[in-house]
């Protein structure tokens, strides 16, 4: 652990402005799930970089809280003399500031960085919450990089299905119906798509930071940099007012009274919720409508999706073509291929695609015990190689022009210990039950989540991630509203929405398991849905225990496995599509070899 804190001056800040703590969380002002380096405090204070936590800094403890995924990395990147790792979920910082503090002690935190849902659970700690309304870790952080700045495109019609006028419109409607007078908009997601424009403040991350303030008539207030329009005409501004991301707040404070104003409790700034409440308004808590609205994807958008996953598909198979060959082949020579190289072949591959923009998110490439952390990524101090008594776990997705792609696949290059062949064949036969089910339409994620896990539990094993979530159109690589885990989600799944399956098994300081596929929610009888696969992957079959698959999960497989060749042999050369073929060989075939 290398990291050295800055917890010595916040500490001093603290005592400066009378306040027994501050709230430091992995977050920005829209909840982004990739934070810009500006605005990701948490890694500056405690070398965590992992994609959800938050800090508690006392003046005389120093508390990280993190989910399952990050217990093992957390501990890997943080200086545990100075922090302790607590659980996010199963240990909650309400719940600890309740029964480790005395009542009425000020913990410090940032409105524009909490969102109305934590605050109300942390208001019942016994605590006194003060908000702080400037940056308190701005006087600390003298390197601080500089805000994003980055410019903003069009999303053309022919691509996105719908203009952002009928958009607006559609958005109009449910506010009237909702007796709202404005929507406050904080995701920059559905504000992208609300505008048929696209971002680049954050690589892998197409959208704008920015804020808007959408009326019941179909007016809307944009708040944002004006050095990000450059690229934007004045037809794609039409009907559209701009402001600088500053004035939001007192926009929405001003344009409160008297009104009725919607907020998402559980993505918008309470600071939102703050400034509604000073100007005189009253506040709508439900759930962005445009949420919902961008989930059910046009035909134009769906067409984008499958047009997309064959570009990725392509990509992929000459990956695995070229590592199934060079894997073996640099092992026996004793220079063996790493997991930083492959995952640059993976890119180069993908990069040959004609409408690739560039990576949806940062590519899990984990060899070995590296794939035990579900969310690592490979650096020159921890970069493994592949080899063939070990798994290797690649999960990777791209950004095209007409969607957005996410897939994993776990590898095997030699002979695995029959322990790994068991938990890699309990995580295909989750993932086949799952992929192939037929559910009544309107089905919500948690009702489906343990089809994918029962096999693991019949092993008394789990794994501590989601099991599936939405994804955006050209957007975000996880898109709300829907998901498949145990939480409750209370979202009908209908046809034309778009979702992962992928369900794991990680053995922490061993192997780590994932079998992903991105897939499209189709009618198939009357009243009842079904998933039909836009991943176009072979599956390694070469760890599966054959004797504990059923004859219906082998034939679909085998009509997977025909979809994927047939799709792809024309679009590969020559030795891609020899090995093409012999991956996605009848499972009968790749039993015997």
């Amino acid at each position: 652990m290398q990291h050295t804190s800055s917890l010595g001056a916040l500490r001093a800040l603290l005592k400066e402005r009378e306040l027994d703590g501050i709230i430091v969380p992995r977050a920005d002002a829209h909840q982004s799930e990739d934070c810009a380096a500006h605005d990701n405090k948490l890694a500056f204070i405690s070398g965590f970089t992992g994609s959800a936590g938050l800090a508690l800094i006392l003046a005389d403890r120093a508390l990280l809280f993190v989910d399952g995924r990050y217990q093992v990395q957390a501990r890997h990147q943080v200086n545990l003399q100075e922090f302790e790792i607590h659980h996010l979920h199963e240990e909650p910082l309400h719940l600890w500031l309740r029964d480790n503090l005395p009542a009425g002690k000020r913990i410090a935190f940032e409105p524009l960085l909490m969102v109305n849902s934590q605050y109300e659970s942390l208001r019942t700690s016994g605590c006194d919450l003060v908000a702080v309304d400037d940056d308190p870790l701005d006087t600390i952080w003298p390197d601080r990089p500089a805000a994003p700045c980055g410019e903003i495109s069009a999303m053309p019609e022919e691509i996105s299905g719908e203009s952002s006028a009928s958009k607006r419109d559609r958005v109009a409607q449910a506010l009237h119906k909702a007796g709202a007078d404005y929507l406050a908009l904080t995701l920059p997601d559905n504000i992208a798509w609300l505008l048929n424009v696209r971002g680049s403040d954050i690589a892998m991350n197409p959208v704008p930071h920015s804020f808007a303030l959408v009326s019941a008539d179909g007016g809307i207030e944009w708040f944002v940099d004006e050095g990000k329009l450059h690229n934007l005409d004045k037809a794609q501004l039409s009907g559209i007012s701009h402001s600088p991301m500053g004035e939001f707040l007192a926009r929405c404070q001003q344009a409160a009274a008297g009104k009725r104003i919607l907020i998402d409790a559980d993505s918008a700034p309470v600071a939102v919720r703050f400034a509604v409440e000073q100007g005189g308004g009253s506040v709508l808590w439900a759930p962005d409508p445009i949420t919902l609205i961008k989930s059910n994807k046009n035909e134009t958008e769906l067409a984008g999706y499958r047009d997309s996953h064959v570009e990725d598909g392509v990509a992929w198979v000459n990956f695995l073509s070229w590592l199934t060959h060079e894997v073996p082949l640099r092992e026996a020579a004793g220079n063996p291929v790493t997991e930083l190289e492959a995952q640059e072949k993976q890119l180069s591959f993908r990069q040959q695609g004609a409408t690739f923009t560039e990576q949806s998110f940062s590519t899990i490439s984990a060899a070995g015990s590296n794939a035990a952390m579900c969310h690592y990524h490979s650096s020159p101090e921890t970069n493994f190689a592949l080899t063939g008594d070990q798994f290797y776990l690649n999960d990777s997705g791209g950004q095209y022009i007409n969607g957005t792609t996410d897939a994993t696949r776990t590898l095997s290059f030699g002979e695995l210990d029959a322990t790994r062949r068991l938990h890699y064949t309990a995580v295909l036969k989750g993932f086949l039950a799952l992929i192939s089910l037929q559910f009544p339409q309107g089905t919500q994620g948690h009702q489906l989540d343990a089809f994918a896990r029962r096999p693991l539990w019949e092993l008394g094993l789990d794994y501590d991630h989601g099991t599936g979530h939405g994804v955006g159109h050209r957007l975000m690589i996880h898109e709300n509203p829907h998901r498949m885990a145990k939480k409750v989600n209370p979202w009908p799944m209908l046809p034309g929405n778009i979702i992962t399956i992928e369900p794991g098994y990680y053995l922490a300081y061993s192997h780590g398991i994932r079998i992903e596929n991105q897939v499209e929610v189709v009618a198939s009888r009357p009243g009842f849905c079904k998933f039909s696969s836009l991943t176009l992957i072979p599956i390694d079959l070469s760890a599966v225990d054959f004797d504990l698959l059923s004859t219906q999960e082998i034939a679909w497989l085998d009509d997977y496995h025909r979809q994927v060749r047939q799709t792809l042999s024309s679009r590969v050369g020559e030795e891609t599509r020899r090995w093409l073929a012999s991956a996605t060989e009848p499972a009968s075939v790749q039993r015997r070899r």
